[in-house]
């Protein structure tokens, strides 16, 4: 199985929006029966590190704190050298065919619900 996309920046919200995006998708995702998706919220035009990547990641710890997702695995630890990327890929092989694993992009999340 592939992993669904959720795309916060394809109209260039604002950081609130792209939040309330994150939000909505999370619940389609899991009224889909999805378990996992691969967030795409860039990394910022400048290459900095962009508001809504932050804003994104700090919402999605707060969400896995508070049991909302299981856990979520930014793009920098995407790779199988990563302890929690390893166990979804090793329950989960089709994953490995993700083309993000190992390429370090920060401008992704993966999400575990």
């Amino acid at each position: 199985m592939s992993l669904p996309v959720i795309n916060l920046k394809p109209d260039m919200p604002t950081v609130e929006q792209a939040l309330q995006r994150l939000e909505r998708e999370l619940a389609l995702a899991r009224q889909r029966g999805h378990r996992w998706l691969k967030l795409i919220h860039g990394y910022g035009s400048k290459g900095v590190g962009g508001d809504i990547r932050l804003a994104a990641q700090r919402r999605l710890r707060e969400m896995s704190e508070r049991g909302q997702v299981q856990g979520c695995i930014f793009g920098e630890d995407w790779s199988v050298t990563d302890e929690q990327s390893w166990a979804l890929l090793q329950t989960n092989p089709s994953l490995r065919q993700d083309p993000d694993l190992g390429k370090k992009n920060r401008g992704i999340t993966i999400v575990l619900l």
